[in-house]
């Protein structure tokens, strides 16, 4: 599967984005997905995954309650809301796709099917 991330861009403090990620080939329906973020000089750092099935998602504390992950496996997208959008989540965000199912791992160093990043700058 490849993926492709788009819907970044420049957005004020307070407010929103809505990030995709777009899947190519088979079996996207069976694979988990999750989004990661990173900064210069920072590891990537996890933000929000989805189970296959859509089932069960899950989320970093810091953005809990602003981000909503869902997934839409007719269109092998899963998507990423993000409202409240505040200066610190200035980053590349890139999605990731987990074929074994499972539980949703937290560490980039889980996944090696990666998208390309896109950039979200929030300003103050």
């Amino acid at each position: 599967v490849q993926l492709q991330a788009s819907g970044g861009g420049l957005v004020q403090a307070g407010g929103s984005l809505r990030l995709s990620c777009s899947a190519s080939g088979r079996s996207f329906s069976n694979y988990n997905m999750v989004w990661f973020r990173q900064t210069p000089g920072k590891e990537r750092e996890f933000v929000a995954g989805i189970t296959w099935n859509g089932g069960s998602t899950y989320y970093a504390d810091s953005v809990k309650g602003r981000f909503t992950i869902s997934r839409d496996n007719a269109k092998n997208t899963v998507h990423l809301h993000m409202v409240s959008l505040k200066p610190e989540d200035t980053a590349i965000y890139s999605c990731a796709a987990d074929p074994f199912g499972g539980d949703v791992a937290r560490t980039a160093g889980s996944y090696y099917i990666w998208g390309q990043g896109t950039l979200v700058t929030v300003s103050s």
